[in-house]
């Protein structure tokens, strides 16, 4: 079924439903989940990298670790580190990051009647980043590219916290530098997200600098405030 096609049978779908008077199935919960770290099958849906693709040698993990009262959460940790492998392939300018990436949604996730992301966390005192990826629309039809849009996360060190981030706060990137123009994200077309650290940069007064990380995470969801 053609792109047209799909939004045509979707307008006429919600007309239908509206013209019947069930406003109620038009309005979508105040929350949606996006993932939730309670089962090991989770892990299945993401995959790590890492500077170590370019011949640099930091690593990460991502476990789900059996828990006695089965409360399941996922453990994102690893070690940055700056230095770069002897006589490696890429000539890499910058080291020191890890990330864990989702796989590509079914299709895609409509997000457009949320405003914020919301995610249950346990940090180390780092700065995250939190980068979502949508539908190409920004770059031109050559680039296979998705485009991606990111956000700082402070998580504090020890506690569970819960960490907002309008998505008006994110800001369209590529390849890690911020694209200096006024563009408007396309949230109804969402293909995956990911979660990453660098060993520098961040936060002003979060922990920085090589060494080890360690990210707990509960859910990750949208949420409607508005």
């Amino acid at each position: 079924m053609s792109r047209l096609r799909r939004l045509f049978q979707s307008s006429m779908d919600a007309t239908k439903k509206a013209l019947s008077g069930s406003f109620d199935d038009l309005m979508p919960p105040p929350e949606k989940y996006i993932f939730n770290f309670n089962s090991k099958q989770e892990i299945k849906k993401w995959h790590l990298y890492s500077d170590s693709e370019f011949g640099g040698l930091s690593s990460a993990s991502l476990q789900i670790p059996e828990s006695e009262n089965g409360a399941s959460i996922g453990i994102f940790s690893g070690n940055l580190s700056l230095e770069v492998t002897q006589g490696a392939k890429w000539n890499i300018s910058r080291g020191g990051f890890c990330g864990m990436r989702s796989k590509k949604f079914d299709g895609f996730i409509d997000l457009d009647s949320y405003d914020t992301i919301a995610m249950k966390l346990k940090g180390d005192g780092r700065s995250y980043i939190s980068t979502i990826y949508t539908e190409n629309w920004v770059n031109s039809p050559g680039q296979m590219e998705d485009n991606s849009w990111q956000s700082f996360i402070y998580v504090p060190k020890d506690n569970w916290y819960i960490a907002k981030i309008p998505l008006a706060r994110y800001l369209p990137t590529w390849r890690g530098n911020v694209i200096d123009e006024e563009i408007e994200m396309n949230p109804s077309r969402v293909l995956g997200m990911s979660l990453s650290v660098n060993a520098e940069g961040g936060v002003p007064g979060a922990k920085s600098g090589p060494g080890d990380f360690r990210l707990e995470l509960d859910w990750i969801k949208a949420i409607r405030t508005q």
